[in-house]
């Protein structure tokens, strides 16, 4: 991923541009950041594929994550209180 300053860019358009056919080029001016991009190269990543359809929604995630969480939490405290002789959480 080439970086190049805009006064770059400006003399060698041509280079750059053809380079952009196949890889992303970035302008750099000052504090901000460009980008030169085929669209067309990322025709292919943009399809889904059967990763994406195996995936989870969110939602989904965010129960099984607090489950996790939950029951790992109560190892915990049950560890804890086992060398301290407190009672145990169910």
């Amino acid at each position: 991923m080439p970086v190049v300053s805009s006064k770059d860019f400006a003399i060698n358009q041509k280079k750059y541009l053809d380079l952009a056919v196949n890889k992303d080029v970035f302008i750099k001016r000052g504090k901000n950041m460009f980008v030169v991009s085929n669209a067309n190269q990322y025709d292919e990543i943009l399809e889904p594929d059967d990763d994406f359809r195996r995936a989870i929604s969110a939602e989904e995630f965010k129960i099984r994550a607090r489950e996790v969480v939950e029951k790992a939490y109560k190892r915990y405290i049950n560890e804890r209180n086992t060398t301290t002789g407190s009672t145990e959480i169910s």
